[in-house]
């Protein structure tokens, strides 16, 4: 498949070789509203990675445990998950599963997840569980991509407080412009407060219907309050990336000559060709 994915590519995805030693880029896909498209972006990016010979982790920290399920990880399958991680009773490299995509491993979801808010709130650094749990052992990918649940709650803030940038899938309605905004503001407030460091890498517009003038008009929106910060690459409403997840696959092996693998294998690259201009 790599081969397949990089003459898809537009242009070149491979740059020079990393710096010994270089730093694990960790990335939080998040928006506070759900249904816009966090999982499927989660899945479908990652894989297009790692078929660039990327060595890419996900970690599902969504209580629905779908990434998991995109994925193949049956439910009976998930021994040891996020939440086993976050409250300190399990190791990374106990918790990592390798998927049916080479170079692609997840850290899976349970519903045991849904209770670790409340159990997080009387521990001692609740807001960097998974810093200290993820950061330390987590060396030798060169990219981490946090399925975040469709909520600010504790659970975002530990993937916000761990993550170096939050890439943002954005749903082409009338409303996403002011999520977007109240999204920006929390971002910034956790920066001051725990994690400096934390950026916006980009805004991912997600469901586009070009039949739909609405879909030009939030487009358009969005890229003159967000500049360069807004993918050039839209995914469009696809029928094939909806039925993909209940195969236990990415779109882009359920079928790679379909729209929406297309978009995602050309999201990839733009997001590469980003991330190594950043680096420079």
């Amino acid at each position: 498949m790599s081969t397949l994915i990089e003459d898809l590519m537009p242009g070149p995805i491979t740059g020079p070789a990393p710096k010994t030693g270089q730093r694990t880029r960790i990335l939080a896909v998040a928006n506070q509203k759900g249904g816009v498209g966090k999982t499927t972006t989660t899945v479908n990016l990652a894989t297009a990675m790692a078929a660039t010979n990327k060595k890419v982790l996900i970690i599902d920290l969504d209580p629905q445990g779908n990434a998991s399920t995109g994925l193949g990880i049956e439910r009976n399958a998930r021994s040891i998950t996020t939440y086993d991680l976050l409250l300190g009773n399990a190791q990374l490299g106990d918790a990592v599963r390798d998927t049916i995509v080479p170079g692609l491993s997840i850290i899976p979801s349970s519903v045991d997840l849904a209770g670790a808010e409340l159990e997080l709130i009387s521990m001692p650094e609740r807001e960097y569980r998974l810093v200290n749990a993820i950061r330390p052992a987590c060396a030798g990918y060169d990219f981490v991509l946090i399925d975040c649940p469709p909520a600010l709650g504790l659970l975002t803030l530990n993937a916000l407080c761990l993550a170096d940038a939050v890439l943002v899938p954005l749903q082409c309605e009338y409303y996403a412009l002011e999520g977007l905004s109240h999204l920006v503001r929390t971002i910034e407030r956790i920066k001051r407060a725990f994690n400096p460091a934390l950026e916006i890498q980009g805004v991912v517009l997600t469901m586009y219907d070009r039949r739909n003038n609405l879909s030009d008009m939030v487009a358009a929106n969005v890229r003159e309050h967000f500049g360069d910060k807004v993918y050039r690459t839209v995914i469009p409403r696809n029928v094939r990336v909806s039925e993909a997840p209940s195969h236990g696959r990415p779109v882009l092996l359920y079928d790679w000559r379909c729209a929406g693998s297309q978009a995602y294998i050309h999201l990839a690259g733009e997001m590469l060709r980003r991330e190594r201009k950043a680096a420079a």
